[in-house]
């Protein structure tokens, strides 16, 4: 169950999901940081528990970055026992500061080597899109825009609403991809920061979570947003929001979504057990379902999977993410403290 009602915790920027009831006592708990929304979380606690009756599985759904800066402000006395969901880039610099706890699923070998950490402090999930998301009672695939530079034509000012990059882990990776187009060539920043500047001109809002985005596109407060593939279609099919998107012709940044143990959690033996039933064949078919996410495993049979997922072809860009994660705070700050509302 969640933890907490839905509302803002000013100092990490948290958003709780609701639950019901209160804790069993007569239960091993174990406690999950995720962004991944009651969607999905709803349903695996409700499979999860079904499968292990002696365990309460009690969730916290929160943005990437406001999970890894709770594992961090928890270090001294950790409360979470896992970590499911945030781009790698995340979850890297959270082995970096010696925040997760090594563990090797019985699935290992079944991810490429850029989908896990080597020394197996996180392991790669799914594949996360970043496309351009349009209220589609204003636009069309044909009208929207159709790559990430056309973002900055001046037709789109103030028709734009972003989910607020310091708080979340896909904008923040989505943001820094961006410069990493023009940072990838000469080390600098001037050109992608430029990018960015000119985004934000034409950007109206920023939402402080992606309910309040997802709701101010569909009210048509804003009509453009940039956000994931498979959150959209989530969206659209839970909802029947007014969503359409389109994958840029440039490519994405496409990122890998991960899962990992929390160092010194309470619940060790119990989070693992969690680890195992959401990654295993079952758990990420149903995910690719039902929830529409592109798995990283190589042994998921391909006539399991939906057919538009398998034919799904979309350029990645050429990023070092090893890079991408070093510097991505740095170029994170600069937006917030020089960029954003400034363009």
């Amino acid at each position: 169950m969640s933890l907490a009602h839905h509302g803002f915790l000013a100092l990490l920027g948290i958003i709780l999901s609701t639950g019901c009831g209160g804790r069993d006592p007569g239960k091993r708990i174990v406690t999950v940081y995720s962004p991944h929304g009651k969607e999905i979380l709803e349903v695996f606690e409700a499979r999860f528990e079904a499968a292990n009756s002696v365990i309460d599985l009690q969730w916290l759904d929160m943005g990437a970055q406001d999970a890894l800066d709770r594992v961090r402000s928890e270090k001294a006395n950790p409360q979470g026992d896992i970590w499911w969901g945030a781009p790698a880039t995340n979850f890297s610099q959270a082995a970096d500061e010696n925040l997760l706890a090594p563990y090797r699923p019985t699935w290992s070998d079944q991810v490429i080597d850029d989908f896990k950490d080597p020394q197996d402090r996180w392991y790669g999930t799914s594949q996360l899109i970043p496309v351009i998301m349009f209220n589609n009672q204003e636009l069309t695939e044909e009208t929207a825009p159709q790559d990430w530079d056309e973002l900055l034509a001046p037709q789109w000012k103030d028709k734009i609403v972003i989910r607020y990059p310091l708080a979340s882990g896909t904008m923040r990776t989505t943001y820094s991809g961006m410069i990493w187009q023009y940072y990838r060539d000469s080390n600098a920043t001037d050109q992608g920061y430029d990018w960015l500047k000119k985004l934000d001109a034409n950007t109206k809002d920023y939402a402080i979570n992606p309910t309040m985005m997802f709701q101010k596109v569909a009210r048509k407060e804003g009509i453009v947003s940039l956000w994931l593939m498979s959150d959209i279609m989530l969206q659209v099919d839970t909802y029947d929001y007014p969503f359409g998107f389109v994958v840029p012709k440039s490519g994405a940044p496409i990122f890998t979504d991960c899962i990992a143990l929390i160092a010194n959690g309470k619940n060790p033996e119990d989070a693992k057990k969690f680890y195992e039933f959401v990654t295993n064949i079952e758990s990420s078919v149903l995910q690719a379902n039902d929830h529409y996410r592109i798995p990283t495993r190589t042994d998921i049979p391909k006539d399991s999977l939906p057919e538009w997922m398998v034919e799904l072809d979309v350029q990645p860009f050429d990023i070092d993410w090893n890079v991408l994660s070093q510097k991505s705070g740095e170029w994170m700050r600069y937006w917030d403290e020089n960029i954003k509302d400034n363009g």
